[in-house]
């Protein structure tokens, strides 16, 4: 099992290629499913996540081609299987995605129940909600969804009781072929979610409300191909302005503007990291010594539960204290116990931590225990004194394209040891 390791203590300076969004990337793919002329995604991260999405996509009967040296992806023909078998879904919660778009085309759908990281339950519910909403009948039965519309979907007002990321992209998909006009109150307002409906736009969709919290979506009766840039991946981007931010150093984020960020950016400018805007993408500086901030994780805007522990680990060598609330999802302070390893004076209690910044940490073996932890004992080990080791690096791979090629491309001091 592959494992990296960090010798600490080297300053980041230079530019650093941000990827396209994993989070944009899954639901991009499912849009396939609502038309058989072909979908092109360009600026596609080449991840695991990704790979498991598109392998899911051809087992439902859809032609997929990689072109890695253009970093595209072209997905087309019509579905003829459509099952989302357990072997494929547990590995990758956003394979729930695919319900929505078979239901508005194809009338029916079993799904598995989906798995994914580790850090507490995330119910998909409101997905499903939404469905019956549209005129979807569904079962759960052995661990799947069986969900048909015979007469086809149809237009409905949905209330979200709560942000739903996932829920939105689900419901907006299969609204763009339901007949009638469907709305989305209090529906999620992710950078992502406006990448999709852009894509969905491009498509033919008729969608009102695009980067607010209320889409009104138009069906129609059948959509079109397009080619998609993906944008720029905020919490891989993020992650860098924190690896740069610990290191005392300057990288030029290529490609990336700040409005991605939403209030993570007043956040790490606060911390004392600074953020300037340049024609060639977002300009990440620390000047001067890191301070203690609080942060609480919130829907889009606000504070992106996906930068929680890369920001706690920043956090761990700030000077002064900062409290980090988790709203989101329970179980995601499991990288707490890591930190502490290297010298991180962190007390995790409930849905808050408090950080008491020290002036230093220690390299230490560590263990992984989710996509973001991972990366985050990779920022510590960036700052820390002597080696760090990251063990069960497979997580990483889920949501980083070449993290430790980027990393040393700007100078730090870490390599990808394969056993």
């Amino acid at each position: 099992m592959d494992r990296i390791r960090i010798r600490g203590g080297r300053r980041l300076q230079g530019t650093i290629a941000v990827g396209g969004a994993k989070n944009a990337a899954l639901p991009l793919l499912a849009t396939a499913l609502l038309t058989g002329d072909g979908v092109t995604l360009t600026n596609t991260p080449a991840l695991s996540d990704v790979v498991t999405m598109a392998a899911l996509l051809e087992q439902h009967g859809l032609r997929v081609e990689h072109d890695r040296a253009s970093q595209s992806i072209r997905l087309e023909g019509e579905a003829t299987n459509f099952e989302a078998p357990y072997d494929l879904v547990r590995k990758m919660r956003a394979s729930i995605l695919v319900l929505g778009p078979l239901l508005a085309r194809y009338r029916q759908a079993r799904v598995s129940l989906p798995g994914g990281c580790a850090i507490g339950t995330r119910p998909v519910d409101l997905h499903l909600k939404g469905l019956e909403a549209m005129g979807a009948k569904i079962d759960l039965e052995a661990g799947y969804i069986d969900a048909s519309a015979p007469e086809g979907l149809h237009g409905a007002k949905i209330l979200f009781p709560q942000v739903s990321v996932g829920a939105t992209e689900n419901l907006l998909m299969a609204a763009t072929l339901a007949r009638g006009t469907t709305t989305l109150v209090n529906a999620a307002r992710e950078p992502e979610i406006g990448d999709l409906a852009a894509c969905l736009v491009s498509m033919g969709a008729k969608i009102d409300g695009i980067g607010t919290d209320r889409l009104v979506i138009e069906g129609v009766d059948s959509l079109h191909g397009t080619t998609h840039p993906i944008l720029p991946d905020r919490i891989e981007a993020g992650t860098f302005a924190c690896a740069a931010g610990i290191t005392g150093g300057e990288v030029l984020l290529a490609g990336v503007r700040v409005e991605i960020f939403g209030s993570v950016a007043a956040n790490l400018r606060e911390a004392g990291i600074e953020l300037t805007q340049e024609q060639a993408g977002l300009r990440v500086a620390r000047v001067d010594g890191l301070r203690g901030v609080d942060a609480v994780t919130e829907p889009f805007p606000g504070f992106a539960t996906d930068m929680q522990a890369q920001f706690m680990a920043t956090m761990a060598v700030a000077e002064g204290a900062s409290m980090i609330t988790e709203t989101i999802f329970e179980n995601r302070f499991m990288h707490v116990p890591e930190l502490s390893r290297m010298g991180a004076r962190i007390n995790a209690h409930g849905s808050s931590a408090i950080v008491r910044g020290v002036s230093r940490l220690t390299g230490a073996p560590v263990m992984a225990t989710d996509l973001r932890a991972s990366v985050s004992l990779i920022i510590a080990g960036l700052a820390a004194q002597g080696d760090t080791v990251v063990n069960r690096v497979y997580h990483l791979d889920r949501g980083y394209e070449r993290v430790e090629q980027k990393l040393a491309g700007v100078g730090a001091d870490i390599e990808r040891l394969r056993d």
